[in-house]
Order: structure tokens, then sequence, then C-alpha cells
């Protein structure tokens, strides 16, 4: 059995495919397997991957249709009989020492997974940038060298990053709780984060910058394509994760002002042509919750004032435009009585 299996879903990313197989391949840590599932790719992605493999026999390739990263990485993941494993994105890089100083971490501390922090790559501006989301600072010093569990930081849990690719995990772990990516969805990271801290027993924080996040606009989940009505879909699951392992109700002023904040956060983001689109699915959303009196109210009383306002605001209007406008008006009132 290897140490660690790398799993890499691939789809049209030739400009920074090699920057990420030599991160691989170049890893102080030698004992994994790199597994590359090509998710249906239409440029030189392939041909790529298959040149690495030709020269590294740990490489591991597997194509299929173009059917989405939770799909591929699925894939991947069935594919792998590494102790631990690793899942990263294709345009993305990781650190040299990276496997081996997590590996060898998990070893010492026997846990489910191994948390680290990532950086961030500005791809147009060819700068490196921290944010706490990826740093999460508050949650090492809360935690320190200790192993710890949900129990331990549940106050903290959204600062931590939902990304896959700052941990390290135990792959019997993943295997025995049947953790896997929800098909056919972006922003799938959310699912998957959350299972896995809620059936964790045993974590470690590494406090090390092992990993570079690539940041640029046509990313799958910065081109504000129809893509981003999965974000509608995902906050229903999370939803629904948390009320599966009963954490919904300790958490749920955050998860109610979350629901509205963030859906509003995808339409400001989203394409122009597409608006109308999310915004008949996002009111469709929020007006279930008026379905329970006693929800509603629970629900109403929860939301901070902000999030109140684009509550009533979303479900008052009948589109897009509407709905902007009445947000440009209201913004006007605001500014005018200060």
């Amino acid at each position: 059995m290897v140490k660690v299996s790398v799993v890499i879903p691939v789809y049209n990313v030739e400009k920074y495919l090699k920057d990420c197989l030599n991160s691989v391949t170049k890893q102080t840590l030698t004992d994994i397997e790199i597994i590359c599932v090509n998710d249906g790719s239409t440029d030189n992605s392939l041909e790529i991957i298959n040149e690495y493999a030709n020269e590294d026999n740990r490489i591991k390739v597997f194509s299929q249709e173009n059917a989405g990263h939770a799909v591929a990485t699925n894939i991947g993941m069935s594919h792998a009989t590494g102790e631990y494993l690793f899942l990263m994105d294709s345009d993305d890089i990781i650190e040299y020492n990276a496997l081996e100083l997590t590996y060898d971490k998990a070893i010492e501390n026997d846990v489910d997974f191994v948390i680290f922090k990532a950086i961030n790559y500005d791809n147009s501006t060819k700068s490196y940038y921290e944010t706490e989301s990826y740093s999460m600072n508050e949650v090492y010093k809360r935690v320190g060298k200790e192993v710890f569990n949900y129990d331990d930081v549940k106050d903290l849990i959204f600062t931590m990053s939902v990304t896959p690719w700052s941990k390290l995990y135990n792959r019997q772990f993943i295997v025995d709780n049947n953790i896997l990516f929800p098909e056919g969805l972006i922003f799938d990271d959310n699912i998957f984060f959350w299972e896995v801290l809620f059936n964790a027993e045993k974590i470690c924080f590494l406090n090390e910058f092992l990993f570079i996040r690539r940041f640029y606009s046509t990313s799958s989940t910065n081109n504000g394509d129809l893509r981003f009505l999965d974000s509608i879909e995902i906050n229903k699951l999370i939803w629904d994760t948390f009320n599966k392992h009963g954490h919904f109700d300790e958490h749920k002023e955050v998860l109610f002002n979350s629901r509205v904040s963030s859906l509003y956060t995808r339409f400001t983001k989203i394409k122009e042509e597409y608006k109308d689109d999310f915004f008949v699915e996002m009111k469709k959303s929020l007006m279930t919750i008026l379905e329970d009196e006693i929800y509603f109210n629970d629900f109403m009383s929860k939301l901070n004032s902000k999030n109140k306002n684009l509550f009533i605001q979303i479900l008052s209007t009948e589109n897009s435009k509407d709905f902007e406008l009445l947000r440009e008006t209201y913004s006007s009132i605001l500014k005018n009585s200060k």
C-alpha cells in the first residue's frame, strides 16, 4: 500500500496542468500514486497527462465523458489504494514537501484528517496574498498542536476552509463513512467538508502554508454562468447535512443568515443574461420557508437587519430587474437618511 493517493480531476486546464503535475511528481514523499481523471477535456489536457504518465509510473490515467468535478473526484477516490488521500484541483500547486509533512503529522497523531494552510495566487497580477479563510488562524490559536474534533471548535467551524485541498484524509475513514462529493453540482466542497468534519473523531492542524490556490476569472466557481444555480441546491444540502448530524439547531442563526446572504452574493456575481433565471429559483427556494408559520417566525427572528431586508425584498418582487430597482431605491433612502 502506498502512503498517499493523490486524486486530480482534470478538465480543460492545459495552461496550468504542467505546474500542477510538476508540484506533485516532485514531492519529497515519493511513495505515492497520482490518479488523474480526465473529465472529457477538449483541449490538450489528456495529452499532457499521458506525457507525464509515460515518464512516471506512479501516474494512473482514467478518462470519462464530461460529467463534472464531483463525478471525476469520486471515480478517482474509488481507484485510490493509499493509506492517506489528497484531493487537489488541476490548476493549483502544492509545495514540494507538503505530502511528507502532512503524512508524518497524520501518522504521528493517528488522525482522520490533517488540516493545513493555503496561500492565494492571483493569476492576473502574478501576486500572492493571504486570506483568513485559508489561513484559519483563529482555529490554530484554539487547537495548537493538540488533536481535536468538532466539539472542540464548534463555535469556529464557519471560519474553517471547506476546500478539500487543504486537508490530508485517512482514506479508510472516508471509505468507512461513505463520504462522497454530491454529483452534478459545483460548489460541492461544502457538503464533502461538513460530512468529514462531523464524522471525524481525531483531527490535527499543521500550521504551514503548503498549498497555492490559483485564482483566475474563468474558473468554474468564478465565471458566473448558469451553473451558479447549483448554489441554491447546495444551500439546501448544507441544511440537510447539519440536520442529519444533529447540529442544525445550535448553528441555525448562522445557517439562516448564510442562506440569504450567500444566495444574494451569487446573484450579484452571475452574468446579466442569467439573472432572471437565478432570481426565479432563489425566490422559489426562499418561499419554502413560508410553508410553516412557526419555522418562518423562527427564521425571521434570527436574521440580522440586512438579511431580513434582503429576504423581504426578494419575496416582494417578481423578477431580477424589479429586485435590483428595489435594492437601489432602498440603498438611496438609507443613504439620504444619514
